[in-house]
């Protein structure tokens, strides 16, 4: 092998990103071949707070290429089905109604003439329908509390596009069981110094020796304990627009009868929003808050409250997050992913989608032992945009609330002013739908026109259109929609089925499956 190639990357730091780099890279470099070691290096020390974690649908794509078996994954991590996300309270109240709206998965279809959304704007939003029950069969499922899945899907098919509520922590163990027994290597282990020339890591000391490698790619989590070696002022912050800088984490059991949710809920209270995500075994819940308006103390407590005082807590942990992204990803030999990269608050549940998105890149931009600036310059560049657009369609949950009980909620309606691209595009949504060429995303975007449609109607940010409209199809397409939906209901399993078939182990059958 000639020197140009590389021979070693090691990983430092484990859990979802740590091991989801290691399989990934691994399994390519075994397909395609070639003799490069993958090590990851983890501190036995560090535990991570299993409080459960939810995915964007896509991850679906990385499980199934990785050769994982969707029943074992989903039965190992105590995992649900998630359809989409129920955001509730992000307005003021209605008729004494809390305010609340449907982000699914799901890709609408064209209507005749009009597309589905100018449809819906022009006939139903004066009924006072939501726009997710009008124009999309998810909301169907959640509504009788059904999966995606049908008895005869096949692996990660269902009738829907669908994600997952799993264990973080048990995820992490999964993933190092397969990635070991596929051949990386596992060291337990703490660094205690980073070598380093100039911007090139020699090694790394630890407690169980010292390690070199070509490559090195910091899962550390928000330490960076690589990437802050060797590189300075090498941080964008992203709290002036996005100030929930903290979160209080929780485990409760569910209180008798209860059963677990086929979506996520992200409830505004008065500094920030609560999620809960439901586990096959007990609910994973937080509140993601302003630090600057709540203590821990605080905040803790306005989260039990919301939660009910007769809940049953398991586990509580504070966290302190950094907001924001590297200048650079990727410096000299050492490529971060995960949160030594960056950190958007997970309102939209897309930690592991950029994990995969960073793994991904990597894969197409490792290309030889010495990488050119170019290269190491365009991995940081998509990257960069990816963290860019993600915080665009964040701060568009916010800006265009019209609570203002709170100084919080006040400066959520300015949080668009550090946006000024979308700014412009919301003075250009007042008069037309939006569409994807106004957005123009990038691959690396986990968000298009149709996910933005979802948080602008559902926050009843409406265009005033003015279209002369002939179409007497239209009342049929949404008759149509509405079939779909009653069609999906009967065809799917309830999601206590659902997860029951999965924890029970029973075997699902590989042919008339529908696919997504």
């Amino acid at each position: 092998m000639s020197n140009s190639q590389t021979k070693s990357i090691t990983i430092v730091g484990g859990g979802s990103s740590g091991w989801m780099t290691a399989m990934y890279l691994n399994h390519l470099y075994k397909q395609e071949n070639q003799d490069i070691h993958i090590r990851l290096v983890e501190s036995p020390d560090i535990g991570i707070l299993g409080v459960g974690e939810a995915t964007v649908h896509s991850i679906r794509f990385f499980f199934a290429a990785m050769g994982l078996d969707e029943s074992e994954l989903l039965k190992e991590t105590q995992a649900t089905f998630k359809t989409g996300i129920m955001f509730k309270n992000w307005m003021k109240p209605v008729d004494g109604e809390m305010h609340q709206y449907f982000h699914p998965f799901e890709q609408l279809k064209m209507g005749n003439g009009f597309d589905i959304s100018s449809s819906w704007l022009l006939h139903k939003h004066n009924l006072g329908e939501r726009y997710d029950e009008g124009t999309c069969i998810s909301s169907a499922l959640i509504k009788h509390d059904h999966s995606p899945k049908a008895a005869n899907s096949k692996p990660y098919m269902g009738i829907v596009p669908y994600g997952y509520h799993i264990d973080a922590n048990q995820l992490a163990r999964f993933l190092r069981k397969k990635a070991v027994a596929a051949g990386v290597e596992h060291i337990e282990a703490n660094v205690s110094e980073v070598k380093h020339q100039d911007q090139t890591i020699t090694s790394i000391i630890t407690d169980h020796g010292e390690f070199s490698s070509d490559y090195f790619i910091d899962c550390t989590g928000f330490k960076g304990l690589l990437i802050n070696a060797i590189s300075e002022d090498n941080w964008v912050s992203y709290e002036e627009a996005l100030p929930c800088n903290k979160a209080v984490a929780v485990q409760r059991k569910y209180k008798p009868g209860v059963k677990p949710k086929p979506y996520t809920e992200a409830t505004a209270l008065t500094n920030g929003w609560v999620w809960e995500i439901d586990l096959a075994n007990r609910q994973g819940t937080g509140y993601v808050y302003d630090g600057s308006k709540l203590t821990k103390e605080q905040a803790e407590a306005e989260l039990k409250s919301y939660l009910g005082n007769d809940s049953e807590f398991i586990k509580t942990l504070h966290l302190d997050m950094n907001i924001g992204r590297r200048k650079q990803f990727w410096v000299g030999n050492c490529i971060t992913i995960g949160l030594s990269g960056g950190f958007i608050e997970p309102l939209e549940s897309t930690g592991l989608h950029l994990i995969n998105l960073g793994a991904r890149l990597l894969s197409t931009h490792l290309v030889r032992k010495n990488v050119a600036e170019p290269i190491r310059q365009s991995y940081s560049d998509l990257m960069t945009l990816a963290y860019e657009d993600l915080k665009q369609f964040i701060v568009l949950h916010y800006c265009i609330t019209n609570r203002d009980d709170t100084e919080f909620w006040q400066q959520a309606q300015r949080s668009v002013d550090y946006c000024p691209e979308l700014k412009k595009k919301l003075a250009v949504w007042q008069h037309k739908v939006c569409e994807y060429a106004d957005l123009q995303t990038a691959s690396t975007s986990c968000f298009n026109d149709e996910n933005y449609r979802f948080i602008l109607y559902g926050m009843q940010y409406y265009p005033d259109l003015h279209l002369s409209n002939n179409d007497t199809g239209m009342a049929t397409l949404f008759e149509t929609v509405k079939k779909h939906g009653e069609q999906a209901v009967k065809m799917t399993l309830s999601h206590e089925q659902a997860i029951a078939a999965i924890q029970n182990n029973e075997a699902r059958t590989q042919h008339g499956y529908i696919a997504i």
